[in-house]
C-alpha cells in the first residue's frame, strides 16, 4: 500500500475524538451484556437475536457490519462468512462476539471471547486471543511499527502461543459513518505506522487440531486506555 498516511487516515467534518470513543465504550460494554445474557444451552441464531434486541435498546440499532456470535464450531468462520446452523452452546464451550455499531453517525467495532465450564484448551485460547493482540498493540505503541510489520509479528506470535492466525481479519479503519469513505482495505496492507483512534486490530486465532477458534478486537490506543 503505497498511498500517504494522510490519504488513507482523513476524517470528516463529524469526526470528534471524545465521541469515538465514547462509542468505544459503549460498544465494549455492549459486547459484555450480551456476554453475559449467552448461557449454554441457547441455540446460536437465538444468541444473535438477543443481540440485536440489547444493540437496540442502547440506540445502536444500525450496524456497519452484521452482529456476530459464534459458538463451538462456528468459532472457526471467517467475518462473513454463515455459521452453520443450530449449534447450541456446551456446558464446556467456547463462543465469541463480534459487534459493529453505528451511534447516531459514529462506527463502534469490537468482539471477545468467553467460555463456560471449565475446558482448559478453550480457556488458553480465549485468554491468548487478548493477550495476543495487546503482544500486537505494545510493538505498535513501542516500535511504531507499520501495518504490515503488526500482523507479521501477530503470525509469528501465534505460532509461538500453538494457534492459527486467520489473517482474512487482519484489522481495519474506522470513522465516522462511513469509514470505507475514507479506507475500505486492511490494517495489514498498509506501509506505515498506524494513528490512534482510527483503526482498529483484530486477532481471529484457531486451534491447529480442533474445530474451535478465538476473537478479539478493539482500537489502537496506548496503554491507559486499557488500565
Amino acid at each position: 500500500m503505497s498511498a500517504l498516511p494522510s490519504e488513507l487516515e482523513n476524517v470528516g467534518e463529524a469526526f470528534v475524538v471524545e465521541t469515538m470513543l465514547a462509542v468505544r465504550n459503549k460498544t465494549r460494554a455492549a459486547i459484555h451484556k450480551i456476554a453475559a445474557a449467552v448461557k449454554p444451552g441457547m441455540v446460536e441464531e437465538d444468541a444473535v437475536a438477543m443481540a440485536h434486541e440489547i444493540l437496540a435498546a442502547h440506540d445502536m440499532r444500525r450496524g456497519w457490519h452484521d452482529v456476530y456470535v459464534r459458538f463451538g464450531t462456528n468459532t472457526t468462520k471467517t467475518f462473513g462468512a454463515d455459521s452453520d446452523p443450530g449449534i447450541v452452546l456446551g456446558d464446556d464451550d467456547i463462543f465469541f462476539i463480534d459487534i459493529g455499531p453505528v451511534w447516531e453517525q459514529w462506527e463502534g467495532d469490537g468482539g471477545d471471547t468467553f467460555v463456560t465450564g471449565n475446558d482448559a484448551s478453550m480457556a488458553k485460547i480465549a485468554h491468548d486471543a487478548r493477550a495476543l493482540f495487546h503482544l500486537v498493540r505494545n510493538k505498535w505503541q513501542t516500535e511504531k511499527a507499520t501495518g504490515a510489520a503488526l500482523y507479521d509479528y501477530a503470525i509469528a506470535q501465534a505460532q509461538r502461543l500453538g494457534w492459527e492466525l486467520n489473517m482474512d481479519l487482519s484489522g481495519h479503519r474506522l470513522s465516522e459513518f462511513p469509514h470505507a469513505a475514507h479506507y475500505d482495505g486492511p490494517l495489514a496492507d498498509i506501509d506505515f505506522c498506524p494513528a490512534a483512534l482510527i483503526w482498529v486490530l483484530e486477532i481471529h486465532i484457531r486451534h491447529p487440531e480442533k474445530n474451535y477458534g478465538a476473537f478479539f478486537e478493539d482500537m489502537l490506543l496506548n496503554d491507559s486506555y486499557f488500565e
